[in-house]
């Protein structure tokens, strides 16, 4: 099994994964559902987790609104890799005699949640397996930040029969999230608590980040119909600007009306499927938590103030966006007719 374990490990890494870690059901032990591995494969030993890095050339661009769709195709084009090698490194195991179970990066959610998919649980955490394995620690945002790359990578991991050898979680003392909230500031939705936490044990080790508030405030920021900040002064990419409501209960009225304003805008450059979304597809618009989070605190900061000083993002009829300062935003909107104003703010301020 050491063996098998290092080839693993070469093997991620000739695929382009910068870090790869084993959970077992041992180290696993005591997590929350989405730890359960046997539940996804009966007889399941171990996970392997992987991380690949998105492009950090592209990030800048895409905080002061100069350009989308570069980083939200190396966003997809990552994505498609980290599914590409789940799926190549189970068959591998597979004929060596071990069953495996991929997992794709993301849009897998348990159905037996109280909310169904709509609460967004996945079936295995890839963040849960990646801090129990090494790859990388929990921020105070609860995403996986890496050494190198901060928070800007994709996860992805298969779950296997083989008995392989763990590897522990990083030193805490090398985590480098020094609580700057920064990620807080850069999330329009308000997702993270400024004042609970959630803690999570798996195999006698425990973990910690900011307790996350109903999933649907993600849905309605990240998923873009909606993205102008509470304060006005700037937004995501999204040309929604729909007031994003302070209480939980009040989102799921909230998103529903986004999806049929959504629905209804001319289709952007880009975009992708989303199995939450049938009938149309979503366009990366934010992320802004994962994008903000890099090791250097000075970088953080500098990345933080190229999205408060990005302005504000309308569309054109054509479905292209521009990125304008708050004032002519305001005077853009009230220009529009009734119907097309309706599909980018509340219908009482159309």
């Amino acid at each position: 099994m050491k063996e098998l374990t290092r080839l693993i490990k070469d093997y991620a890494r000739c695929q382009g994964a910068c870090a790869v870690g084993i959970a077992t059901t041992e180290t696993l032990s005591g997590g929350p559902p989405s730890t359960h591995i046997a539940d996804v494969l009966p007889g399941a030993r171990a996970a392997i987790s992987f991380a690949f890095p998105l492009n950090q050339e592209l990030i800048a661009p895409f905080l002061m609104k100069k350009d989308r769709r570069s980083h939200e195709k190396d966003n997809i084009d990552t994505n498609g890799l980290v599914g590409g090698l789940s799926l190549q490194l189970s068959k591998w195991l597979d004929q060596k005699g071990y069953p495996s179970i991929p997992q794709a990066p993301n849009d897998v959610y348990r159905q037996d949640s109280p909310g169904g998919v709509l609460d967004m649980v996945p079936e295995i955490s890839h963040r849960y397996l990646a801090v129990r394995s090494g790859i990388g620690h929990f921020g105070l945002s609860g995403n996986v930040i890496t050494q190198e790359h901060g928070a800007a990578v994709i996860l992805g991991c298969v779950i296997t029969s083989a008995a392989l050898v763990p590897t522990e979680p990083l030193p805490e003392t090398e985590n480098y999230c020094d609580e700057c909230q920064l990620c807080m500031a850069s999330c329009a939705s308000g997702l993270m608590s400024s004042d609970q936490t959630t803690v999570v044990s798996m195999g006698e080790k425990t973990f910690s980040y900011s307790k996350r508030r109903s999933y649907l405030r993600c849905e309605y920021v990240c998923g873009g119909f909606t993205g102008l900040h509470p304060k006005g002064k700037w937004s995501t990419w999204s040309p929604g600007r729909f007031v994003i409501p302070e209480k939980d209960k009040d989102f799921l009225p909230a998103v529903i009306q986004g999806v049929k304003a959504y629905a209804q805008r001319p289709e952007m450059e880009g975009g992708y499927h989303h199995s939450l979304m049938p009938g149309t597809k979503l366009w990366l618009t934010c992320g802004n938590c994962q994008l903000i989070c890099h090791p250097e605190k000075a970088v953080r900061k500098e990345r933080y103030d190229m999205l408060k000083q990005s302005g504000v993002v309308l569309q054109e009829r054509d479905g292209s966006l521009t990125a304008v300062s708050p004032q002519d935003a305001d005077a853009h909107i009230a220009g529009l007719d009734p119907f097309t104003r309706s599909l980018y703010v509340d219908v009482d301020d159309a």
